[in-house]
């Protein structure tokens, strides 16, 4: 059998874990076999072995596959000139444009990391990746002036981080939430606590936060 392409082996891999995502949004990591996810790619058994050895391998793709994701759009935000509508947009991605097993999936990882070692070294890994990019670019906000909050770039990152984690519960769980609704609620929250430098310039004395000068 002649060998596949690079392209042609990329393919195929991202089918695989598109359809163990699918799978594993649907009926819980427990609850899919293999074969499952077999049926649901269109592939042999095989085939599927080919590209992973075991659910837990799968886990660890969709992981990579979403921390290679998320740093494409943190780059995007990291460098925007509008910090605050750049994040709007990311959350609107996050939180609206994505399909709906994409957010289910990643509550399923986050239960499961809770009951296996393997899934919740892999979890914890991505987790700590996120947070460590976001207090970093804290830092470097509140380095360049650019940004005067009350707390440290560390407290900042771990409260981010609850805001995520409560946007992707509250957007599986509540199918008739209005997420495009609150994504700028949450942001402007936010910003409150970011304090914006132009913010703080264009306030007059005793202006509450939000509030511009005329």
């Amino acid at each position: 059998m002649p060998k596949l392409k690079p392209d042609t082996q990329r393919a195929r891999r991202d089918n695989i874990l598109e359809a163990a995502e699918i799978c594993f949004a649907r009926s819980g990591f427990h609850a899919t076999s293999m074969q499952d996810i077999c049926r649901e790619a269109g592939v042999s058994p095989g085939a599927l072995y080919v590209y992973f050895s075991s659910k837990e391998d799968l886990i660890a793709g969709l992981a990579e596959r979403n921390r290679q994701e998320f740093q494409a759009r943190f780059a995007q935000l990291a460098e925007a000139t509008d910090f605050f509508a750049a994040l709007e947009g990311i959350g609107q991605a996050y939180f609206v444009e994505d399909e709906a097993h994409r957010r289910q999936i990643c509550l399923e990882i986050g239960l499961e990391s809770t009951r296996n070692a393997t899934v919740g070294e892999i979890h914890r890994s991505v987790d700590e990746f996120v947070a460590s990019n976001f207090e970093n670019l804290f830092q470097r906000m509140i380095d360049d002036g650019r940004i005067r909050p009350a707390h440290s770039a560390a407290a900042l990152a771990r409260v981010f981080m609850v805001f995520g984690d409560g946007l992707f519960w509250r957007s599986a769980v509540d199918r008739k939430f209005d997420m495009a609704k609150t994504i700028p609620d949450v942001v402007e929250v936010i910003r409150q606590l970011l304090n914006p430098v132009e913010d703080i310039a264009s306030r007059r004395p005793g202006t509450p936060l939000g509030e511009a000068a005329e």
